[in-house]
């Protein structure tokens, strides 16, 4: 849309504020389900910079691939990502082959995807806009005015001229700005996960299945039969882990999240990538990889305090996706999951409203849905999972267990029963409780043992010459049997060394959950 064509009020059935993924993707499965539906995006900048989220999991790569169509772009634009790998180190371990090692032994089975986000991003943009979506940038919106079960009342600025602009529906796609949840007094932050992040792109990064690396240590260059450098790596310590994301092209995005509760991360010492650089040179495995290496000065970012969420997710005419509803941890990606189950249903929370089949019940039932899928996802994967990542033996076993079920309960559903699925977001109600429980039980247990362990100064002990290496995971019930083993392992371990933290008092007090959440629980 031009500047010309740009009237003094307009009014439209969706604006969607922000193109970046999450209101691209929202628009364009909207137009795909309602022919001839108005849809505005409006975006902020001539050109959408890049950002964190560069790596996508199964969900997300089910979604890119098999719901928006995407799968030549990726595989011409992007790399294919194979699994994650962590890498860990106590004070005896002094190189690369020594750390002890986490992650596949194979390739990958199931797609998923290292991005440019800014480049992919615009291109989801660019196809929304070639299906129909009238796409106005760079543009604002404010004086935003809800009117739940009629017209959605706003104010949009594009250039020097400005437009009073009506929609029956607002989707708010702002990402970190999260414009109705700070507006409407929705945000939280999490104050039970304060983790923060720093983090750059940087060129002159080792490619971990180098020649070099492969003369330098041949017993560890032949122990995986896939590729290590096309995973997403994490090297990992104490209350921290980085991740080294490879980009078409050869550069690589590395980063640092860290607990501030057990990390100091240096304040001083340069700019963000120097101090990234030097916090990573003091892991052996970091130093390998980084210390030839440059970052770009126009491309390191901080943030602190990174986990927050919304009390309300939709209304009728309004509905949050993506990080404008909620941010948990870059660990594990579950962002572009996130986006996945939020736009899916987002988009087809229009479309029921649309045919008349919405009412109060319906709207109810988002909230509560999404409220509980994001209080049971943090307390199952995340809460104080810093305290433990950093141990090889707890988080090797977590990190299967975690896998699995991630495959039989989540990946499984989309794959064999269609998009659809994607309307419900993982440990909702009523088959979520279960699983949350179970997840949460050894997530709490391990995080307990590492405090005593930490208490005892008895961390890192397995972190020197082990490796765990996983064949891989199917979609198939029947694999749900290899869980055993692992609950075996973890009973063993509780009789070996839990039972001495049983009822601890290094126990890490609850803290009060939000009565948003009590209420949807």
């Amino acid at each position: 849309m031009n500047t010309e064509d740009f009237p003094e009020s307009a009014s439209y059935d969706v604006v969607v504020i922000g193109g970046a993924l999450s209101g691209a993707a929202t628009a364009t499965l909207l137009m795909r389900q309602n022919p001839g539906i108005r849809v505005l995006i409006v975006e902020k900048t001539e050109r959408l910079s890049r950002r964190v989220g560069e790596a996508t999991v199964e969900i997300s790569g089910y979604f890119m691939c098999r719901v928006l169509g995407m799968t030549s772009y990726l595989n011409e634009k992007h790399l294919v990502k194979q699994g994650l790998r962590f890498w860990f180190r106590n004070d005896d371990v002094k190189s690369l082959g020594e750390a002890s090692e986490l992650g596949a032994k194979y390739l990958s089975r199931i797609p998923s995807f290292q991005l440019d986000r800014a480049a992919f991003d615009e291109e989801v943009l660019r196809r929304a806009g070639e299906a129909g979506a009238m796409i106005l940038r760079p543009a604002t919106v404010s004086k935003i005015q809800l009117n739940p079960g009629g017209d959605q009342t706003m104010e949009i600025r594009h250039g020097d001229k400005r437009q009073t602009a009506t929609a029956r529906w607002i989707v708010d796609a702002s990402g970190l700005a999260a414009m109705l949840a700070r507006k409407e007094g929705w945000w939280k932050s999490n104050t039970e996960h304060p983790t923060a992040a720093a983090w750059s792109r940087w060129t002159g990064v080792k490619d971990w299945d180098s020649r070099e690396l492969a003369l330098k240590f041949p017993e560890w260059s032949k122990a995986v039969y896939g590729t290590r450098n096309t995973a997403t790596n994490h090297v990992i310590g104490d209350g921290w882990w980085s991740w080294w994301i490879p980009l078409k092209g050869g550069d690589v995005s590395v980063g640092v999240v860290f607990d501030q509760r057990l990390v100091d991360f240096p304040k001083d010492g340069g700019s963000i990538g120097e101090r990234v650089k030097a916090f990573l040179m003091e892991h052996p495995v970091g130093r390998e990889m980084i210390q030839d290496a440059t970052y770009h000065e126009d491309d390191q970012l901080w943030r602190k305090n990174l986990a927050y969420y919304s009390t309300t997710f939709a209304g009728d005419g309004f509905v949050l996706v993506g990080d404008a509803a909620a941010f948990m941890d870059p660990f594990y990606s579950p962002g572009m999951d996130w986006i996945s189950f939020t736009t899916s249903s987002a988009a087809n929370l229009i479309t029921q409203q649309r045919k008349g089949l919405n009412t109060p019940a319906t709207y109810e039932k988002y909230n509560r849905d999404f409220a509980i899928s994001h209080r049971r996802w943090f307390t199952s994967l995340y809460k104080d999972k810093y305290e433990y990542m950093g141990e090889y033996d707890l988080m090797s076993l977590a990190f299967q267990m975690d896998l699995g079920l991630y495959y039989w309960g989540v990946v499984e559903v989309p794959f064999n029963m269609g998009e659809t699925a994607l309307h419900f977001p993982p440990f909702s109600p009523p088959s979520g409780k279960l699983f949350a429980a179970l997840m949460g039980t050894y997530n709490r247990r391990f995080a307990q043992i590492a405090r005593r362990r930490r208490k005892e100064g008895r961390l890192g002990k397995s972190n020197r010459l082990n490796r765990c290496l996983i064949p891989g995971f199917k979609l198939n019930r029947g694999n749900m049997l290899t869980f055993f083993p692992m609950l075996a392992k973890w009973m063993a371990l509780e009789l070996r060394e839990g039972w001495r933290s049983w009822g601890d008092p290094t126990e890490t007090p609850e803290r009060e959950t939000p009565a948003a959440e009590v209420a949807a629980e």
